[in-house]
């Protein structure tokens, strides 16, 4: 009976290697999950990237001046940074037709980067001067991206105070323009622009011929050996973050201030009281970030541990728990004969 070798259709993949690819994909919502605490931590304080932000209010402002007139906007100060415009049209509402905005550090394009970046670096399968490339490519057009974002602001503003002129709810589409971007807008873009270089770089297939390799210098894994000043190290580390929580939360001065600044928020205030508040709720996320900072650390360096490859290039597998090997029986007075006892009588006979 004659038989047939069946071939796999080039481009299947085997339960084994989904699963490789799988634990291999699954690091990259590790790394942006961590990136997302760290940057939630550092903007905490207001004006946290106030150089950058700073920058993109003057090329918003010159550029808003430029494409919709000069006059259209103002550049003013916001917590002492020049980062404020006021978008000015004889339909704005209020006494000076006027809109204010600012450029914030969760509006200044830094956290896509550091998004779009993480999904790049986690990519395995690609040279690292290939990364380095892209990294400065996608930054350089998020940064252009979201200054086109605010650009589109002025136009949004005054069509809606055309239809509607001065009154506050012609502000409504520019509003649901920055939440829809914020919300989801940027993160669809993203993933896009990773996806489309993912796959023009070879996509999957690079990702497992590196699974299958083990020429990397170094690597990072879990720690597998745990010793009791290990996990004193953790418990600090969660009473870092419990302290540091609760700076914020349980804190009356910090939660006065912050009431107080969201009070100055909405009814567009500029005082030495909003100031003052700003100033406090400053130092206590401040306090809470470095306590924070100091929980990760002591957390990843505790519970992670760099490993390098055997001298035959091999890496060093987890240890094996000892297995119990049982005793073999012997006979004895204690020991009971097992079968017929008439049939165990002969047998000595």
């Amino acid at each position: 009976m004659a038989t047939t070798n069946k071939t796999r259709p080039e481009g299947d993949l085997s339960w084994k290697e989904v699963g490789e690819l799988g634990l291999r994909y699954g690091r990259i919502p590790l790394a942006l999950l961590v990136v997302e605490a760290l940057y939630w931590f550092i903007t905490m304080p207001s004006d946290t990237l106030a150089p950058i932000q700073v920058t993109e209010a003057y090329i918003w402002h010159a550029a808003t001046n430029a494409l919709f007139g000069e006059g259209s906007a103002t550049l003013t100060t916001h917590n002492g940074w020049m980062t404020r415009l006021d978008l000015l049209h004889p339909t704005f509402p209020g006494p000076f037709n006027s809109v204010g905005l600012y450029v914030s550090d969760e509006c200044a394009g830094v956290h896509e980067m550091l998004f779009l970046s993480t999904l790049i670096i986690m990519t395995d399968g690609v040279p690292q001067k290939k990364k380095i490339k892209t990294l400065a490519v996608m930054c350089g057009l998020v940064y252009i991206l979201n200054i086109a974002r605010l650009l589109v602001f002025y136009p949004i503003a005054v069509e809606g105070c055309t239809a509607l002129p001065n009154q506050q709810a012609c502000l409504q589409d520019m509003w649901q323009w920055h939440q829809t971007v914020y919300e989801w807008g940027f993160l669809v873009v993203l993933v896009g622009m990773w996806l489309i270089w993912f796959m023009a770089f070879g996509g999957p297939s690079r990702t497992l011929a590196v699974t299958q390799q083990t020429n990397e210098p170094w690597r990072i894994r879990p720690r597998w050996k745990w010793k009791n000043h290990h996990f004193a190290l953790v418990g600090a580390a969660l009473l870092l973050f419990v302290l540091a929580f609760g700076n914020i939360t349980t804190n009356e001065e910090a939660q006065d201030a912050r009431e107080t600044i969201e009070a100055c928020e909405f009814a567009n205030l500029l005082s030495s009281e909003c100031g003052s508040a700003q100033h406090r709720w400053d130092d206590a996320i401040g306090y809470a970030w470095s306590l924070s900072a100091l929980g990760l650390l002591t957390m990843a360096g505790t519970v992670f541990v760099v490993e390098r490859p055997l001298p035959d290039g091999a890496w060093p597998s987890a240890p094996k728990k000892p297995e119990f090997q049982e005793e073999p029986k012997q006979k004895g007075h204690h020991v009971k004969r097992s079968g017929s006892w008439k049939r165990g009588s002969r047998e000595e006979e």
